[in-house]
């Protein structure tokens, strides 16, 4: 924190991105002062102390300007901004609560809150000598007598703001503390609610759907009917399939909640424009390729045409961002799961992850079809059903909320601003989206697995094409965003609801279903909750084994082993992804924290790899009549500009430019007689680094703004980073 804290300082008196690379290497040196001073124990902020060193003419004018900055900041008051968690008095809400430990969860709030008020008086002194050095520092810059002076204040002044953001964190970390308290608390209250009626609806579907898989998986006898269902699955159930996966609980609970949000609409809805595009070209160009071989996946295709070397790489690539995108999605769901169990996230998680490996047992590829078709019927009625009950509860009905929603703004659609920080626009749902879609089910075996099982081509085609479908769920789910909204502007939420959805908008959709929605109905749509969050695992899960027994095992350990060894492998290789997955979903609940909202990150953690997989897709698909030599720079490249594009802290800056710089090194050992494919890496890496590091400007606060856009933009931007670097620094072909 002190090294990010020092480099911002730097910050301030760079303008220039050459500048700011230098200041970067510079800083170093004050991370060694700081680990100096942390060793010796100095942290004195004490002027007197601090000045006394220096010889009497330079502490004459040192005094003045002092004397002029504690003048200046008396009248000056400074209050503790510290975390705000809400309105609601704590005796408030829990007057509310039936709990049982309401009384000792309400005496650790008193306690914790107790610990702030020291806490918070040091604050406000600490944020007085910080502001005092900040200033003071920046007056002896512009005084040519006291370079001695400013370079010691420098560290002075960055000590300062050390022990205030230590400080900060200390108060931040309680105050979280306090706010997890309450919202626990609020949640147990909520899933009181949840009666025994909706959990046995919950269990009747797990033990129908169980069953139902068993008897459609029939014998997996090969591997081929493992992980391709013997290809001869029917394309309707193969289209049910691809809706319920991409229809995952971040859109299940995520698109109400948009709507429902404060200057909501549904302009989430552009980006169906794109992705209907792209299925269509997936279908009729993307299929008859795959088609044309006994291929297991795109990263076969994409091997035949450009080496096995590329084969591995996508592999890999696939494995990384399945973790990521697919470990998000489970964490989305685990989050609505709380408001029912009234568990912590770790135990909806596990729950969700035991199941979904059981599944996945059972029949491979087949039965993640089969249940996922069913559960494609299930949420389908229960969207239905919510939009329907949402509407009647209304005084007024369904026209008395549509007109509501309408006058509130909740069904603006079209938004054709060019603002590129701006995700939900049209021409990011034209072009941007498209993209998304292109990668995602076009080249990740997630999806792309569920091609193979079709019988032939013209099957597959249409599995893709009707996947178009989804498109309908999302727009069901967007009216119930507006039919909840209009809903509790005329019965507002009450004092636990309202703490939960302070903490979290998200869960506003899973509040409505428990507490209005009559029982056996509300444990439908849970359940229609759960199934895509078992969807979502279970599909990742068969996917990340096919690949992991197609790409590592068998090449490498049984060449030549029997279909029937294949099988158990694979079996086993599903229990290790599943814990390994649901331990990073457990996981997200800390990486999540640094994006603006839930969708944004689950689509942050695909954007890393879908880039680089498009690209190499098309280096293979197009008649680039190159080799895969550029491609060794191009896919790093295109995950660091995503990764660049996201992270602006003085670590995550460092690592672009040690990446870049090792990648402009290796095409200096790999290209010496090149110089031209040098020079195009070294721009690349250039470009990156400008992405990581320019400033375009300060806030009113401030806080540096970088270079961004809106995360549709990532995913054309990484593909032509990988396509144009693959194709430019590649060898032609023989």
């Amino acid at each position: 924190m002190s090294f990010s804290n020092n480099y911002s300082l730097l910050q301030l008196h760079s303008g220039n991105f050459s500048r700011r690379f230098f200041l970067l290497i510079l800083s170093f040196h004050f991370l060694i002062f700081e680990i100096l001073m942390a060793a010796t124990g100095q942290s004195d902020l004490n002027y007197e102390r601090f000045i006394a060193q220096f010889d009497p003419e330079q502490q004459k004018i040192a005094n003045q300007i002092w004397a002029n900055i504690n003048d200046s900041l008396k009248s000056v008051n400074t209050p503790f901004k510290g975390t705000k968690i809400d309105g609601i008095p704590d005796s408030t809400l829990f007057e509310e609560l039936t709990i049982s430990n309401k009384i000792e969860l309400l005496e650790k709030i008193k306690s914790k809150r107790e610990q702030l008020i020291p806490l918070i008086e040091e604050q406000r002194q600490l944020l007085l000598a910080d502001q005092k050095w900040s200033l003071f520092v920046e007056v002896a810059e512009k005084n040519p007598l006291m370079g001695k002076i400013y370079l010691k204040a420098l560290s002075m002044a960055q000590n300062a703001n050390d022990l205030r953001m230590k400080q900060d964190k200390s108060i931040h970390k309680i105050e979280r503390e306090i706010s997890e308290l309450r919202v626990n608390a609020s949640l147990s209250q909520i899933s009181l609610s949840f009666t025994w009626q909706d959990w046995l609806v919950i269990v009747i579907y797990l033990i129908f759907t169980t069953i139902m898989g068993v008897m459609l998986a029939g014998k997996q006898s090969s591997i081929k009917d493992f992980f391709l269902g013997g290809r001869k699955l029917p394309w309707t159930a193969v289209s049910g399939s691809i809706i319920a996966t991409e229809t995952s609980a971040a859109t299940f609970l995520i698109a109400p909640a948009i709507v429902f949000s404060k200057g909501g609409d549904i302009t989430y809805l552009q980006m169906a424009f794109g992705t209907i595009i792209a299925r269509f070209v997936i279908g009729y160009f993307f299929i008859p390729a795959y088609y044309e071989r006994e291929i297991y996946s795109p990263y076969d295709y994409m091997g035949n045409q450009l080496g096995n070397r590329v084969k591995k790489i996508t592999a890999a690539l696939f494995m990384v961002g399945a973790i990521l995108a697919q470990g998000a999605r489970v964490y989305i769901a685990a989050k609505a799961l709380q408001v029912v169990t009234g568990t912590d996230i770790t135990m909806s998680i596990i729950l969700i992850g035991a199941v979904s490996m059981l599944w996945t047992i059972i029949g491979g590829i087949t039965t993640v079809i089969w249940t996922d078709a069913i559960q494609f019927l299930i949420f389908a009625a229960g969207a239905i059903l919510a939009l329907v009950y949402v509407s009647t509860n209304v005084e007024g009905g369904f026209f008395t909320a549509v007109l509501q929603g309408f006058q509130a703004g909740k069904f603006n659609l079209i938004n054709l601003n060019f603002n590129a920080k701006e995700a939900y626009t049209l021409w990011c749902g034209l072009f941007a989206s498209g993209f998304l879609t292109l990668a995602s089910h076009g080249t990740d075996q997630l999806m792309a697995q569920r091609m193979f099982t079709c019988k032939n081509a013209p099957e597959a085609r249409k599995a893709v094409i009707w996947s178009s479908a989804s498109v309908l769920i999302t727009a069901l789910l967007l009216f119930v965003g507006a039919g909840i909204f209009v809903y509790y502007k005329h019965i507002p939420l009450n004092m636990p609801e309202q703490v939960i959805v302070n903490d979290d908008s998200m869960k506003i959709f899973a509040i409505y279903i428990v507490q209005v929605m009559p029982p056996i109905l509300s444990g439908l749509l849970m359940a229609g909750l759960f199934s895509t969050a078992i969807s979502t695992l279970e599909s990742v899960l068969a996917a990340l084994t096919h690949a992991t027994v197609d790409v590592i095992y068998r090449p490498y350990f049984k060449p030549n082993a029997a279909d029937k060894h294949y099988v158990t492998v694979s079996r086993i290789m599903i229990i290790f992804w599943g814990i390994f997955l649901v331990v990073f979903a457990i996981y997200c609940d800390t990486i999540s924290k640094a994006f603006a909202d839930l969708i944004q990150f689950a689509l942050a953690m695909a954007a890393y790899t879908y880039g680089a997989l498009l690209g190499t897709f098309l280096m293979a698909f197009l008649p680039t009549n190159r080799d895969d030599l550029g491609l060794m720079w191009g896919v790093p490249l295109s995950m660091l500009t995503i990764f660049a594009f996201n992270w602006h802290t003085t670590a995550t800056q460092i690592i672009v430019a040690v990446a870049c710089f090792i990648l402009i090194v290796q095409a200096f050992r790999h290209l010496q007689h090149q110089p031209t494919k040098i020079l195009y890496i070294a721009v690349a890496s250039g470009i990156v680094m400008l992405i990581s590091m320019a400033v375009l400007g300060y806030t009113p606060e401030g806080v540096p703004v970088y270079i961004n856009l809106a995360w549709p933009w990532h995913f054309p931007i990484g593909t032509a980073m990988t396509l144009s670097v693959g194709y430019l620094v590649g060898n032609p072909k023989n």
